[in-house]
């Protein structure tokens, strides 16, 4: 395993290693839980006694596979310092950090995201969550992980449009803090597209390094933390309106900052060139960027969006940019939502 790179989030120093695949569980101990799930496990010929594989898709994060982590971990003997070792997608490290974070008020949690999601998103940060009563990642804790171990050459054995779906938060992570970055995915697509590796293992250290600076800054949301979000308030209205699942996060993610430009050019926030290059960039990846792409009522995405957890002092605070690298937070009337959404 290469020499990881490590950045503090609170009180918790999270190392990111990356490895390949062969090495990524050749360490587990006794006093170990892996939490997989069905895609994941087929990535492994042999595992640690104590393991559990999980249904595979966005339904499973919820109460009861958290239930069913927790009663592993009694069942295994594992006390607080014990490792929980998670290995999956967003679903998996968004569960298996929250389960870690209620046992025993909380014990080691080492992440291996599989997904480019996950490895530039999910896993690293501190934030764990399930959905619940139909919303989005509507509990959860603030727990970040002690280890993440990242296998590049996992991300070939990936679906396109889930690796797209990384690749949207990718795009995100360069909109606002990297402009080389952005630079690499307007002039590099095919290369992109091909998942030549030695540019993701570049795009996945940039992304890291981007959410890094952010998180190391605020690591629990008081301020600039919430420059994350850009899109997702739009994003997490999106996927609970179609069904959780329905979209990939990251298709929500890529529609929501397109509506989160078009917002910002409305209220005179946004440079419109700025929103011509970012939307043609989202497009070259054929991603959805047009209100009438999803057949979902204003009226309900508003109301979805007055539930969401970023309220302050009740307004929901929407992330907008002027240009590429200034972002802004700002509060939105439902009248602007309307004609953005129209």
């Amino acid at each position: 395993m290469s020499t990881g790179i490590s950045y503090h989030i609170g009180f918790t120093t999270t190392t990111v290693a990356f490895t390949t695949r062969e090495n990524l569980l050749t360490d587990a101990a006794p006093a170990t839980l892996v939490v997989l799930d069905e895609n994941t496990r087929g990535l492994f010929s042999s595992l640690s006694p104590n393991y559990l594989v999980l249904a595979a898709g966005e339904a499973q994060k919820a109460w009861n596979n958290v239930d069913r982590i927790l009663k592993s971990a009694l069942e295994a003997g594992l006390g607080r310092d014990g490792t929980i070792i998670g290995v999956g997608g967003g679903v998996i490290c968004d569960t298996v950090a929250f389960a870690a974070s209620l046992y025993m008020r909380g014990c080691r949690l080492v992440l291996v995201p599989t997904t480019l999601l996950a490895m530039v998103d999910a896993a690293f940060g501190g934030k764990t969550g399930i959905n619940f009563d139909g919303l989005k990642n509507m509990v959860g804790t603030f727990y970040p992980a002690s280890e993440i171990r990242i296998a590049i050459d996992v991300l070939r054995t990936l679906p396109d449009r889930e690796y797209l779906s990384g690749l949207a938060e990718v795009i995100k992570s360069a909109m606002l803090a990297d402009s080389d970055l952005f630079s690499i995915l307007e002039e590099r697509r095919d290369q992109v597209l091909a998942r030549d590796e030695k540019l993701l293992e570049e795009m996945v250290r940039r992304s890291i390094a981007v959410k890094a600076h952010i998180v190391e800054a605020d690591p629990t949301e008081r301020n600039i933390r919430a420059h994350l979000n850009l899109g997702h308030t739009f994003a997490h209205a999106v996927e609970s309106a179609v069904g959780l699942g329905s979209w990939t996060h990251g298709e929500a993610v890529a529609w929501g900052i397109a509506c989160a430009l078009d917002a910002g050019v409305r209220t005179r926030i946004t440079d419109p060139d700025y929103r011509q290059r970012a939307v043609t960039l989202l497009r070259a990846y054929g991603y959805r960027t047009e209100p009438g792409d999803i057949a979902v009522k204003p009226e309900r995405l508003i109301e979805l969006m007055t539930s969401d957890k970023k309220k302050k002092g009740g307004r929901v605070r929407f992330i907008l940019q002027r240009n590429l690298c200034e972002t802004v937070l700002q509060p939105l009337d439902p009248e602007l939502l309307r004609e953005v959404l129209a």
